[in-house]
């Protein structure tokens, strides 16, 4: 047998391979709070959003006023379908949308502070993962395709 199948066969470790799904679940809880969380600031003080959406944040090809709606809606209504497992994966290029449009609308800031950038990126390569990384989810996603079946 060769080294190479050997090392393949190693790297198969079932134990590791049952926690995956909850493992998914635990990652898709913690990006759902971030997200959630930050919608809910918005809506919680319209118009501070509403300034912040006109002066501070810089987002390309929408009015402030829509990009703040199309924002405060994607932070509310997509940590929601990931947490429940619906539209998982459409659900997490959204929010992979929005944390990239929040990156180039407030780089001119964010670039002045390494930890929040930092951030940024953690949570955008997370939920690059969710969205490319096909997995055994619980969710409703998983409970419907098995119904179909």
């Amino acid at each position: 047998m060769s080294l190479l199948l050997r090392l393949q066969r190693l790297a198969e470790v079932k134990p590791l391979n049952a926690l995956a799904p909850s493992a998914d679940l635990l990652v898709r809880l913690y990006i759902a709070k971030i997200f959630f969380l930050s919608g809910l600031s918005k809506i919680s003080n319209w118009e501070n959003t509403l300034y912040l959406f006109s002066d501070e944040y810089h987002v390309p090809l929408l009015s402030p006023q829509l990009a703040a709606i199309a924002g405060t809606a994607g932070e509310l209504i997509l940590p929601i379908l990931l947490v429940l497992g619906l539209f998982t994966r459409l659900s997490a290029v959204g929010l992979f949308a929005l944390n990239l449009v929040a990156v180039a609308a407030y780089y001119h800031v964010l670039k002045d502070m390494p930890a929040a950038l930092q951030d940024h990126l953690e949570w955008g390569l997370i939920i690059f993962s969710l969205a490319v990384i096909p997995l055994r989810r619980w969710g409703l996603d998983t409970l419907l395709l098995r119904r179909s079946v």
